[in-house]
């Protein structure tokens, strides 16, 4: 039952109409960031060399590495011969020159630096190709089918390939999880090494449009033009991937025009009833009551009908232990206009074990002698 009704409020908050939308890129993905609802798409599945867009995944196992305590925005990164060979865009590292792991990361969220790209790959796994397990492993656990992952850094090499799919899933894994990476992809000049080193960031969305965090561009001669740019309007970050886009113009105008439309077609809302939903009681088990909570904080809906909500709440009159966390105890119906945009589940918010005999006896006894079923 609990599944039944998560399917339905999935499906439900999933049937947003999409309104007819040209881009010229031969393949591109709008994905809402909070829900991961995507609201466009076009060959999102077709495998592609990203380019840099790579870089991406390089930044996810950079911010994972040092949210888990593994690395150190302070930290010293010395470059390495293989880290300075990169070529293609980079801020000329020298062979044992040393920067801080704030200050790679700086470099390669505005100026694509592949040098530190592969110099933060070493530092965090050992070597490039280590780290590249990595990456494709984490693209595994994302659910990234369409990729594989041959460098760091998106230099052209065989068989290394995604898909706009792809790309918006670990675009959203980063921004969601990892939001101090805004302090980076949001700079839109900078310097290192004291000031002699300028830097002036690829994306040109970061000045050019308003709301925009990032997030990464990329592009070869094969790979021609990609772009995973991210904007927030409102409290609703949006994701639009664009791929092989003919000019350099034209991924960021593809990128502005799925931006615009789902800013503005879309908005989120709190997935809350009104007021605070009264415990549930329960019987049989550790406790008296179990307090409901929503399964969903936020949903994505047409603008227009989320102006004027209405919300409803359905609960059980009783529930019996054992309880566990996330069990169904009723639902949050919203609707607009007589209709029904959305039934999120109220799941419990703790475990209540069932009581043991031995308690129960004794909370019978309490209550034959002392007038009251104390709790256990």
């Amino acid at each position: 039952m609990k599944k039944l009704l998560f399917a339905l409020a999935a499906a439900l908050l999933l049937t947003v109409p999409a309104r007819a939308l040209e881009v010229s890129a031969p393949s591109a993905l709008l994905m809402e960031k909070e829900t991961g609802t995507v609201l466009f798409s076009k060959n999102e599945h077709e495998k592609l060399e990203p380019a840099s867009v790579t870089k991406v995944m390089t930044l996810l196992l950079t911010m994972e590495a040092i949210d888990g305590g593994t690395l150190h925005y302070d930290d010293t990164v010395t470059a390495s011969a293989h880290a300075c060979s990169m070529g293609g865009s980079q801020i000329w590292l020298k062979e044992n020159e040393q920067m801080s792991v704030s200050d790679m990361i700086k470099a390669v969220c505005v100026v694509s630096a592949n040098d530190c790209a592969v110099a933060l790959a070493e530092q965090i796994a050992g070597s490039e190709d280590a780290f590249v397990e990595r990456m494709n492993a984490r693209a595994a656990e994302l659910g990234m089918n369409d990729t594989h992952f041959c460098n760091a850094t998106g230099l052209p090499a065989a068989g290394h390939v995604t898909s706009a799919n792809d790309i918006a899933l670990m675009s959203r894994e980063l921004i969601l999880h990892h939001p101090d990476i805004r302090k980076y992809t949001t700079i839109w000049m900078d310097t290192l090494r004291g000031g002699t080193s300028a830097l002036v960031n690829t994306n040109k969305l970061i000045r050019f449009y308003d709301g925009a965090t990032g997030l990464k561009t990329g592009s070869t001669d094969s790979a021609l033009y990609c772009l995973s740019g991210t904007a927030e309007r409102n409290g609703m970050e949006l994701i639009a991937v664009i791929m092989k886009a003919p000019t350099s113009a034209q991924r960021f105008e593809d990128a502005k025009s799925l931006l615009s439309y789902g800013f503005s077609t879309y908005a989120l809302a709190k997935a809350a009833p009104d007021a605070a939903l009264p415990p549930v009681p329960v019987s049989l088990g550790t406790h008296a009551t179990v307090q409901p909570i929503a399964s969903e904080s936020s949903l994505l809906l047409e603008k227009a009908k989320a102006a004027n909500l209405e919300k409803s709440v359905t609960l059980a009159e009783q529930v019996e232990a054992p309880i566990a966390k996330g069990d169904v105890l009723g639902t949050l119906t919203i609707s607009s206009g007589g209709e029904t945009l959305a039934e999120v589940p109220l799941v419990a918010g703790e475990d209540v074990p069932r009581v043991t005999w031995g308690a129960l006896a004794l909370r019978y006894l309490r209550t034959a002698f002392l007038g009251s079923p104390a709790s256990t």
